[in-house]
């Protein structure tokens, strides 16, 4: 049967993450080997109601950028469809949802098919819009690795190589000044990086959200590594929504007056100065994990999705979304997709690793 699609749109929403070009080229040309056009929208859905914000993409558009950091379309966490927000005269703000005024305005640039790509939030407004009418596939897309349907999201594995490089680095510093450094990576309710990175990295203590810590346990491994050789270190790992027993995530005031999840590396630092009288340090890594080119498995796992992606919207399989089921790629409804958040099983083989080189988990 032939297929009906003769123009797709495709977007990046939220935080970007490394392998969003390589998936942006690998639509762009398996759709053209479909006979369609192609075209982008800025800033997640944003650039639909901006003069040039939807623009054609061909071979030429992309051509060289699978190695790329970031998104030639840009992205946006900002201005949710479903939750606009409207200044009223009187400057007290309000949220009205504009999801139809999203399909009204594909349907004005004649766009057949939306390839979404994007994390939990990002997938939630798609799905949102496939239950209006829509026809739209999804990608996941976050280096958290917090999509339960997916066993792995693009640009995980560079933010473990990036965050890992970083603790190696950390390591030759600490030993020379004796000091303990603690070292705060993302991962708001998951704690994957912190803990493959902490794991890769040779880190004395990790600490992720599903394991709250106990303080006299984190003390504890500190005092006993300055007691094992005469130049004695320690290397923390913190993902940044870890929190102690009893208590909860660390927020902070950050410019601009946003309340936003982080501070916990500074939290633990100063905690266990206090308590062991060593010198200690912290840092956050923050959106260096974000940045930088894809490695060869991101951009490989991206490519695959993106002509995943064009293969379901060939087929119909609208309101899915394309997820790695090792060795293979297939799709799973976007609602299923959307369920739950992926979190650190605390029966997993890296957690078991890490209890059996004796990494202190905070508990």
């Amino acid at each position: 049967m032939e297929s009906k699609i003769k123009r797709i749109a495709i977007n990046t929403g939220g935080g970007d993450a490394p392998g969003l070009n390589a998936v942006i080229r690998a639509v762009v040309l398996a759709a053209e080997e479909q006979g369609w056009e192609v075209f982008g929208i800025e800033r997640s859905y944003d650039g639909l109601f901006e003069d040039g914000g939807v623009y054609r993409l061909d071979r030429s558009t992309v051509r060289g950028i699978t190695h790329m950091g970031g998104t030639i379309l840009g992205t946006t966490n900002r201005g949710n469809p479903l939750r606009w927000p409207v200044t009223r005269p009187d400057g007290t703000v309000a949220y009205e949802d504009r999801s139809q005024a999203v399909i009204d305005a594909l349907k004005d640039h004649g766009i057949d098919a939306l390839v979404a790509i994007g994390g939990d939030g990002s997938l939630t407004i798609a799905h949102a819009l496939f239950q209006q009418g829509l026809k739209v596939v999804g990608v996941p897309k976050t280096i958290d690795n917090d999509l339960a349907a997916t066993n792995l999201t693009f640009g995980f594995q560079t933010a473990v190589e990036t965050a890992t490089d970083a603790i190696d680095r950390l390591h030759s510093t600490a030993q020379a000044h004796e000091r303990v450094m603690v070292i705060e990576l993302m991962g708001r309710n998951a704690g994957w990086i912190a803990l493959y990175s902490g794991v890769a990295g040779t880190a004395d203590v990790i600490l992720i959200p599903e394991i709250p810590y106990d303080m006299d346990e984190v003390c504890e491994k500190i005092d006993a590594r300055y007691h094992m050789g005469r130049r004695g270190f320690a290397i923390v790992v913190v993902a940044e929504g870890a929190y102690p027993k009893g208590g909860k995530p660390h927020f902070e005031r950050k410019a601009g007056g946003q309340i936003r999840l982080g501070g916990v590396a500074e939290e633990v630092a100063l905690e266990i100065f206090t308590r062991t009288g060593r010198e200690t340090r912290s840092l956050v890594l923050g959106h260096l994990q974000r940045g930088g080119g894809p490695n060869a498995y991101d951009r490989l796992l991206s490519l695959r999705f993106g002509a995943a992606a064009v293969k379901l919207i060939r087929d119909g399989g609208f309101g899915c979304m394309v997820a790695l089921d090792p060795p293979n790629v297939l799709a799973v409804p976007l609602g299923q997709a959307i369920s739950r958040i992926k979190t650190v099983p605390l029966d997993s083989d890296v957690v078991d690793t890490a209890r059996s080189l004796g990494i202190c988990l905070g508990d």
